[in-house]
């Protein structure tokens, strides 16, 4: 998908070269790093040039990630690849969706988030079906103002107690369609090649590469 408003953009390739990383999550950096390895691209974080967390103002996944990597290819002058992403609970109305870091609270305590997510759906009776899918939204912003999106989806159920170790966010209680572990549990590289961030990047990758 190619940046947002009323004419349709030409696809804008990256080169080789330094690539803001537009988050303060480690988890997320990482991921995003280890599936920029193949490209030539020299990754930075924004926490690693001291860039500012802007205020995630947008109503969509799409909105909040392009204002994220806007904010960071402004800032740091060079392009910048930013990510929005949550989990979307269907019998909750798609909630936590963009809420989903916000419902970890200021410490970022997802084990506290997974537990509001559980206690939410109990609140609703044990026969609540716990179907669920993560989005991820990639925003890629030059510091000309040219942005390229792409949006992704992996579905899924929930399960309780949490399981494993691996991931971040909401992993532990994430099992996949057809699976029989947790995106906690799977090894990271078994992650990469079916989660939502994934499926945004297959799309970026054959866009911009």
């Amino acid at each position: 998908m190619s940046g947002e408003g009323p004419e349709p953009q030409a696809i804008r390739k990256l080169a080789p070269g330094r690539l803001v990383i537009a988050s303060h999550n480690p988890g997320k950096v990482r991921e995003i790093r280890d599936l920029l390895g193949p490209y030539g691209i020299d990754p930075v974080s924004a926490a690693d040039l001291d860039l500012p967390e802007p205020e995630e103002t947008g109503t969509t996944f799409v909105a909040n990630a392009e204002l994220k990597a806007r904010a960071a290819a402004d800032l740091s002058g060079l392009p910048a690849l930013a990510d929005d992403s949550g989990l979307c609970v269907e019998a909750l109305g798609g909630e936590p969706g963009i809420f989903s870091a916000r419902w970890a609270g200021e410490a970022k305590d997802f084990g506290l988030a997974m537990r509001l997510v559980h206690e939410h759906l109990a609140a609703r009776g044990p026969e609540t079906p716990r179907d669920a899918h993560f989005v991820c939204a990639l925003a890629l912003a030059w510091p000309d103002g040219h942005v390229e999106w792409f949006e992704g989806r992996v579905d899924g159920t929930l399960v309780w107690p949490p399981r494993g170790e691996n991931g971040f966010g909401y992993d532990a209680m994430f099992m996949g369609v057809g699976m029989d572990q947790t995106f906690g549990e799977i090894a990271p590289e078994v992650k990469h090649a079916i989660s939502h961030r994934a499926d945004a990047f297959r799309q970026l990758v054959a866009a911009v590469f």
